[in-house]
């Protein structure tokens, strides 16, 4: 009896025993394990709309990828060399503790070796590289607890993703794509086994470095490989036959994208609260609008000295470009120097003076967005006092009035500055507001882009847009769309628009644009597609023919964009000595070699439906050559009036018969040169002048020639006084 109380005693504290260290473990494991440590940084693939990768972004050169995408050759290769008894353990291979211990006991060496592929996991994320008895323990419980909670392939999965490879490579994927330029998909046996080879030394077998070391390594590998059963002896053979790669796929950054990509974290940022850290580390895929073609074009032109406009001092002049999808608001191209580094002074979203880039957006389609003004309305164009404000063109002259048409397409200053008092500086903001440009200034210089706080290209070239869009105006953006690193879409952009003007009126802008670039201010350069723009500069005062900012804001069917050229500092010793041609150069420029090849390019600029077009502007002729031929008839006198006109039939001219009261009109012409006056005064025939009439603003040209009609074979004439 008492034997029998000794035994179940016995088993009883055998048990309690058992069941205390299998307690011990497991709450060993919860204290030691904490499941966010293996969740491993990942690179973020930054990506073109078409899934072109443009650059990745990490802490740790990582992409992460499932099991089932890592060939089974691959996975063979790795437990061939590290644990071919991966499958069979529960997290320790008593077999291989058994035989580190015994090294340890006849040699003397430190605690290592033995370790399963669970132990390399647990010792990479939760312990210290230290060789101490303690940390094997720690090492070996929470191998056990992990095996208990993830299974083998998930363990395997965490495991190739993890481990370090050499040259800033992490995980299977990295090291793929470094080493052989490819996915790890699409491995080879002694490819993977080369991989396999890496972790035990990444520097010592690296074959970038050490390729008849990386050889040897890998075609042990293989041997292990054929020893365990996944290779047979001829394909081993075979396979370590072949040579290893000495020159690894390194990924180059492309200067030409790092000041997009800065805007893209910072839009990552501001709008979908991720910070900078959590895009490096996280894994994301975010997709893009930029154009690479257009992009590398725009870099490209901004290495070029010669494309940057004169300046004097030792600060080199600079620029900022930015282009815009019209359809929908994504930046297709953004450049913010012409030495751009990584988190630098990005220029595309810098604040400068727009000089008279603002006076489409500040004056005129704010202007006929009132109805009371037409592209052909007559503004004054005269010196003017506004209070202590006096502005005059830059060239100073003064035509009296001129057409709005004539006003944008010459950037005449006094005319705009005129028509803004006229429709009220509320009247502007309210547009402008509209469009995102909001500012303080309540002066009437805002007219000649005279804001203190400035404004950007990014700014511009998104209020331009409005125009492209008949009238619609559409909030820029750079993220089309982010995925995480499991595939799900974490954030997505969602359209902003509103109307700020008809589309009217968008029209009759873009008309008179496009007069800007083919016989107004925005002449030089070449582009052949359609293209309406405006050229601005800002002056420094104090020195004549100073500047401080040159631009080209313009647009296509398909793109809005602007450039701003100048220095970074302006003063007495630093300026621009030339002006808005070379941005109107580099951004047709630009177009041309971005755009080259694609064939869904509009040909011309087509109206919205149910607008009225713009008929072109009727010009004025001289007229010199006013000849009167006199005849009798039964009922008198009868005087022929001829006289070279215009080809535009739509001038008309009005018949004038000089009295010395004052000119009489007679009649009114249409399409013709000639009249003929009927029932002339027998014996004194009269004199007469042809005046050109211009119905679009209803104003009189400049007088011709005075005939004097006679019954000599000819008539004489004077010049009109």
């Amino acid at each position: 009896m008492a034997k029998l109380k000794f035994i179940v005693t016995f088993f009883l504290l055998l048990a309690a025993g058992a069941l205390t260290v299998i307690f011990g473990i497991v709450l060993f494991g919860n204290y030691a394990i904490d499941n966010k440590e293996l969740v491993m940084d990942a690179a973020t693939s930054i990506e073109d709309t078409e899934g072109n990768v443009i650059t990745s972004l990490y802490l740790e050169n990582r992409e992460l990828v499932s099991l089932d995408e890592i060939p089974k050759h691959v996975q063979h290769a790795f437990l061939a060399v590290e644990d071919h008894r991966f499958y069979e353990h529960k997290g320790v291979d008593l077999r291989s503790v058994g035989r580190a211990a015994y090294r340890v006991i006849t040699s003397g060496a430190k605690v290592e070796g033995g370790s399963t592929i669970t132990q390399q996991l647990a010792k990479n994320v939760f312990l210290s590289p230290e060789k101490t008895w303690w940390r094997k323990i720690q090492e070996v419980l929470i191998a056990v607890n992990l095996e208990v909670r993830y299974d083998k392939e998930e363990i395997l999965e965490m495991y190739l993703n993890r481990i370090y490879f050499g040259h800033g490579a992490h995980g299977v994927q990295a090291a793929s794509k470094l080493y052989f330029d490819k996915h790890v998909s699409e491995l080879t046996a002694d490819e993977g086994a080369l991989l396999a080879a890496l972790p035990k030394g990444p520097n010592n077998y690296s074959p970038l470095q050490h390729p008849e070391r990386s050889k040897e390594r890998r075609d042990l590998v293989l041997g292990l490989m054929e020893r365990h059963g996944y290779l047979s002896a001829d394909e081993t053979v075979r396979l370590q036959g072949r040579t290893v790669p000495t020159e690894g796929a390194r990924m180059t950054e492309n200067p030409a994208y790092l000041s997009y990509v800065d805007l893209v974290l910072e839009e990552a940022e501001e709008r979908y609260n991720l910070t900078q850290e959590e895009v490096l580390k996280g894994g994301y895929r975010i997709v893009v609008e930029m154009d690479p073609e257009i992009q590398q074009a725009a870099y490209n032109a901004f290495q070029e000295d010669g494309n940057f406009p004169a300046a004097a001092g030792e600060i080199k002049p600079d620029g900022g470009f930015v282009l815009i999808n019209n359809e929908t608001g994504g930046v297709l191209a953004a450049q913010g120097g012409r030495e751009y580094v990584r988190q630098g002074f990005n220029r595309v979203t810098a604040k400068r003076q727009p000089g008279s880039v603002f006076k489409p957006l500040a004056v005129y389609a704010p202007a006929l967005e009132t109805g009371e003004y037409e592209p052909y309305s007559l503004l004054k164009d005269e010196k003017l006092s506004y209070g202590d404000y006096s502005p005059g063109n830059v060239d100073g002259n003064y035509r009296g009035e001129l057409s709005m048409y004539d006003a944008v397409k010459d950037s005449a200053n006094a005319p705009a500055v005129w028509l803004l008092n006229e429709i009220g500086l509320e009247t502007a903001k309210d547009s402008l507001e509209k469009q995102n440009l909001v500012f303080e200034e309540e002066g009437l210089g805002v007219a000649l882009g005279g804001l203190d706080g400035g404004v950007s290209p990014l700014d511009i070239a998104a209020a331009y847009t409005t125009f492209a869009n008949n009238g619609t105006y559409k909030e820029p953006y750079f993220i089309k769309e982010i995925a995480d690193r499991n595939g799900e879409v974490y954030a997505s952009h969602e359209e902003a628009e509103h109307e700020v003007y008809s589309p009217q009126t968008a029209w009759y802008m873009t008309r008179m644009l496009e007069a800007v670039v083919t016989e107004g201010t925005g002449r030089e350069g070449n582009y052949e597609g359609p293209l309406a723009g405006k050229t601005g500069t800002t002056q420094f005062e104090g020195i004549s023919g100073a500047n401080r900012d040159v631009w080209f804001a313009g647009y296509t069917p398909e793109v809005s964009g602007a450039l701003w050229m100048g220095q970074d500092r302006t003063d007495e010793n630093n300026y621009l000595t030339g002006g808005s041609s070379a941005p109107t150069r580099v951004f047709k420029s630009v177009l041309t070699t971005g755009l080259a090849g694609d064939e869904s390019l509009s040909t011309a600029f087509e109206p919205p439906e149910e607008v009225s077009d713009l008929s072109d502007p009727i010009r004025f002729v001289e007229i010199n050559d006013l000849t009167a031929e006199v005849s009798l008839g039964w009922r008198g006198a009868r005087v022929e009036l001829n006289w070279s006109g215009s080809d535009d039939e739509r001038l008309q001219y009005n018949v004038y018969e000089v009295t010395s009261s004052g000119n009489n009109k007679i009649a009114e012409v249409a399409g013709e040169t000639s009249y003929t006056v009927q029932s002339a005064n027998v014996f004194s025939p009269g004199s007469y002048v042809v005046v050109p009439y211009n119905p679009q603003i209803d104003r009189e040209g400049e007088a011709s020639n005075t005939v004097h009609a006679n019954y000599s074979l000819f008539s004489s004439s004077e010049d009109a006084s």
